[in-house]
């Protein structure tokens, strides 16, 4: 780039003030300003494309090894898949020679107890005898049958 020093930007901005005038120079500064603004965006602007362009080519080679990776996994698969299937008919060819009628299960009998019946239950006389709670009782219940009772 061009080597611009502090005593070259003096020379050049004295120039500028004898041709230009006083009147005009700050508005033509302002310009340059701005003129060089927009420069330095449109640089950014070319320096950022040229990086996403090189993900993209990046991603794209990413995504042939990927997609190689998977037609080499689906073609395995498949190779297991068909020696799975021919040793699946081997073995249902010889499962079928040697059972020749079909298995018997045996016949379905009824349970023999009453399911609707409960049979371990506790009489209730025997739970108010021992003192075992013959009901159940909602928290807020319980909380108010064993609450200490306040004297007056």
């Amino acid at each position: 780039m061009i080597d611009l020093g502090l005593s070259k930007m003096a020379l050049i901005g004295v120039v500028a003030l004898i041709v230009i005038g006083p009147e005009k120079l700050p508005r033509v500064a302002r310009t340059l300003g701005t003129l060089l603004g927009k420069a330095q965006r449109y640089v950014a602007d070319v320096k950022a494309e040229v990086n996403r362009s090189m993900d993209l080519d990046e991603l794209k080679k990413m995504k042939e090894t990927v997609e190689g990776a998977a037609r080499e996994v689906e073609n395995s698969i498949q190779t297991h898949a068909s020696d799975f299937e021919k040793q699946w008919e081997e073995a249902t060819t010889t499962a079928h020679t040697a059972l020749a009628e079909p298995p018997s299960f045996p016949e379905y009998k009824p349970p023999k107890k009453k399911w609707r019946l409960k049979q371990g239950a506790v009489p209730h006389w025997y739970k108010a005898r021992t003192g075992m709670r013959s009901r159940a009782l909602s928290g807020a219940a319980r909380v108010a049958k064993y609450r200490p009772r306040k004297f007056n």
